[in-house]
């Protein structure tokens, strides 16, 4: 059950992948062994202890709703900002042609989100800078209605290998969040 490209033949030591039996001279009744593995063995015995701690974590934190764990209760329990832009529940719409504005980052600071399509750039606007990132650094997008808000999101850019490289923004309105998912990532639109 194991695919040729996971699998080894030994008689007198590893043998060459290139080579058949009979030119290595096996004869009738001599021993050879075949070893092999499947996927998941590899994949486990390269897996870092550190990584598969983290997938547990990550495991553990999915049961709890993103917006009741406590790093983003400080965030989320400042409430609403008065600029935010207004949502439209049950709504989907594309990009607007101005910057999305008036949320929240990790730290509780004003953020705007700024697409400049003609650069394939996500702009990350905050008081202090702007970041432009390409859009193809940008390896996930996650989001997650706000409990009890539901027509706002919490939404992630994941800018790095791991969740730690998640740039969190909070109070996105949820008619532009497909929208959002879609120019980052990468998928067609039709205008």
């Amino acid at each position: 059950g194991l695919p040729p490209a996971m699998q080894k033949v030994m008689f007198k030591g590893l043998l060459p992948e290139e080579k058949t039996l009979r030119e290595i001279r096996v004869t009738n009744g001599a021993k050879i062994m075949v070893v092999g593995s499947t996927i998941n063995d590899v994949l486990a015995v390269n897996t870092p202890k550190e990584a598969a701690q983290q997938e547990v974590k990550a495991e553990e934190n999915k049961k709890e709703p993103l917006c009741r764990q406590k790093q983003h209760r400080k965030v989320l329990d400042k409430g609403k900002p008065d600029d935010v832009m207004p949502s439209v529940k049950g709504v989907q719409e594309r990009l607007p042609t101005v910057p999305l504005s008036g949320m929240y980052n990790k730290s509780g600071g004003k953020v705007r989100l700024t697409f400049k399509l003609e650069q394939d750039q996500l702009w990350i606007g905050t008081k202090e800078r702007t970041e432009k990132l390409p859009m193809g650094s940008i390896k996930n997008v996650v989001s997650e209605p706000i409990e009890g808000h539901e027509d706002y999101h919490m939404m992630a850019f994941q800018l790095g290998p791991t969740e730690a490289s998640y740039y969190w923004v909070y109070w996105v309105p949820t008619q532009y969040v497909d929208a959002i998912k879609d120019t980052v990532l990468g998928k067609w639109q039709y205008f």
